[in-house]
């Protein structure tokens, strides 16, 4: 990382906001993928993630279609307003193209975990995932680690709270939601993208202690 929280001006792709246009991304897949599977449901096999889909016919493309798929128009708009707030902080932060490498890494690893995990659970083993909320969560992961005092609001709550704090607690609150409310979260995915994140975090703040530490000043 020889530039940290330093935008050069790079010509062709690296020009534009790549947060930005991963957004326009995921929202131009949503609607592409919704298309699809309404012409012919069959179609969801070849996009989202599914274990078993994995295991036995080999759809190992899932892993990227997944992450640019959502499961409607409320899933993607969640999704895609906290991407649009923490991405575009951590791309400015680490640079566009290590943004994007980080964003599709954490994306995958997500997936890996939740397939491996679905092998211990027969529930998940034919159950469909999609979302980018893999890679978001690996996003927060990293942000937990190089900004630990910035300050952000959770959802309902009116008062800001430090990222190392938040983080964690976004992770149980999901769970919580999920095991209470019977609403179908993706845990296993989210934690696989947090994983990546904070791993990710750790190699950064030791390779680069001088920078990581004034950028972690800069957002106390």
């Amino acid at each position: 990382m020889s530039q940290i929280y330093q935008i050069q001006k790079r010509k062709g792709l690296f020009n534009f906001n790549i947060n930005l246009l991963l957004i326009i991304i995921n929202v131009v897949c949503f609607i592409l993928f919704s298309i699809l599977i309404y012409v012919n449901p069959t179609f969801l096999d070849y996009i989202a993630l599914k274990p078993s889909n994995i295991i036995s016919n080999f759809y190992i493309w899932t892993f990227l279609t997944s992450m640019f798929m959502h499961a409607g128009f409320f899933h993607l708009f969640v999704n895609m307003f906290s991407l649009l707030f923490v991405g575009n902080l951590v791309e400015r932060i680490i640079g566009k193209k290590r943004f994007v490498s980080f964003y599709l890494l954490a994306g995958l690893f997500a997936g890996i975990l939740f397939v491996l995990v679905s092998l211990f659970f027969p529930s998940d083993f034919n159950t469909y995932a999609v979302g980018a909320s893999g890679a978001i969560f690996g996003i927060i992961g990293l942000l937990m680690i190089l900004t630990p005092n910035l300050p952000v609001y959770m959802m309902f709550i009116p008062i800001p709270i430090k990222m190392k704090y938040a983080a964690p607690a976004m992770l149980v609150l999901l769970w919580l939601v999920s095991a209470f409310g019977n609403v179908p979260v993706g845990n296993t995915a989210h934690l696989g993208g947090f994983i990546i994140g904070l791993a990710y975090g750790i190699y950064l703040r030791g390779k680069y202690k001088r920078k990581t530490k004034y950028i972690s000043k800069m957002f106390s």
